[in-house]
């Protein structure tokens, strides 16, 4: 037990630094894919010597499957990151960050159950009826009459939308680290750069709009630049270390309640009792799931 202590404490520190930089990005929600373009080069700039270095000492090794699997990353990682800033754009952070972390593990549950034929046990049913419940909560603040006002779900479809992304990836990233030993800094920075090659032709066409579109921004694009892989960097440590994909996951999730209040406090959206109670719930559900099997 205590050798899952350090592997536990990378999980916390990352789902705080998860919050923190989603509550940044939140703020600049305006900008839209350009923001995601220019924190992406960024965390290019700031994480290359550390790159660099892992990749002169041979701390990872490469093959064709290494390649495939940091392309998909990448792929994976820029429709996770548009599909979270349009979110952004269109509804509240309180609604948009809980949903996308909690639906992350129900779809997985999900596509376990209906895809790999695993058979759900009461805890699972259970963890999925708590997590449907805790977002109907927190995007509804309790009042389910509140679905048939125009609009009110665009958090609900974007935040789930963002889940799905979320539970593809973390396959995906902990099969790069878990079996094809790439180190996690290496895995994150060339996932990165297969994003922004992406994106670049894109933003090319738009580059004389950069400097207006970035106009107070440059500050939140830097830092989100720098914390960013830093949350995820921990994650894919603790994967490394050993530990499963049914413990980090429901880990990770306490940094829903830490963005539901950073909501409230920083961005003073109105939270209110049953969204607390709805991300309580949703984290629950989220504990039932890791512990179905």
């Amino acid at each position: 037990m205590g050798a899952m202590w350090l592997p536990l404490v990378l999980v916390v520190s990352a789902a705080l630094i998860h919050a923190t930089w989603n509550l940044l990005a939140k703020r600049a929600a305006d900008v839209g894919p350009t923001f995601v373009f220019v924190f992406t080069f960024v965390a290019m700039v700031v994480y290359l010597p550390w790159t660099m270095w892992l990749l002169f000492h041979g701390e990872s090794f490469w093959g064709w499957e290494a390649l495939l699997c940091v392309a998909l990353s990448g792929f994976l990682h820029l429709i996770y990151n548009l599909c979270l800033q349009r979110g952004y754009q269109v509804a509240d952070f309180s609604v948009v960050y809980p949903v996308a972390r909690g639906s992350a593990p129900l779809m997985s549950s999900i596509g376990a159950f209906m895809l790999l034929g695993e058979q759900p046990s009461l805890y699972g049913v259970a963890g999925l009826i708590a997590v449907v419940v805790g977002i109907a909560l927190i995007s509804t603040q309790g009042n389910l009459a509140s679905f048939k006002e125009p609009g009110a779900h665009r958090g609900v479809q974007w935040g789930g939308l963002t889940g799905v992304i979320i539970a593809s990836y973390t396959l995906v990233d902990a099969f790069g680290v878990k079996a094809l030993l790439i180190h996690p800094v290496v895995l994150d920075w060339f996932s990165n750069s297969a994003r922004l090659l992406l994106m670049t032709p894109w933003q090319w066409k738009a580059r004389h709009k950069v400097r207006e579109r970035m106009r107070g921004k440059w500050a939140l694009a830097i830092a989100v630049g720098m914390l960013s892989p830093l949350s995820y960097i921990l994650v894919l440590l603790a994967l490394q270390m050993g530990a499963e994909v049914s413990f980090v996951a429901p880990a990770r999730e306490m940094s829903m309640m830490v963005g539901a209040l950073l909501g409230m406090v920083v961005l003073r959206e109105a939270v209110g009792v049953w969204r607390l109670v709805g991300c309580g719930v949703l984290i629950v559900g989220v504990l039932l799931l890791s512990s179905y099997n």
